[in-house]
């Protein structure tokens, strides 16, 4: 009897990984660390135009 075991059903249920598949995970990698980035990126400006005291000048 062909098919009694189930050996053709695990392989038809294994993923294959297609290079598209690849480029899409690196693309939303890259637009993840991008938006990373983009929203980290201000603090710095932010902490020294709010937060810090601006240094006394001496005359």
């Amino acid at each position: 009897m062909p098919g009694v075991g189930g050996g053709g059903a695990l392989k038809s249920l294994k993923p294959k990984i297609q290079s598209v598949d690849i480029q899409a995970a690196a693309g939303w990698g890259i637009a993840a660390a991008a938006g990373a980035i983009w929203v980290v990126q201000p603090f710095d400006w932010i902490k020294k135009t709010f937060i810090d005291k601006p240094a006394a000048e001496e005359n």
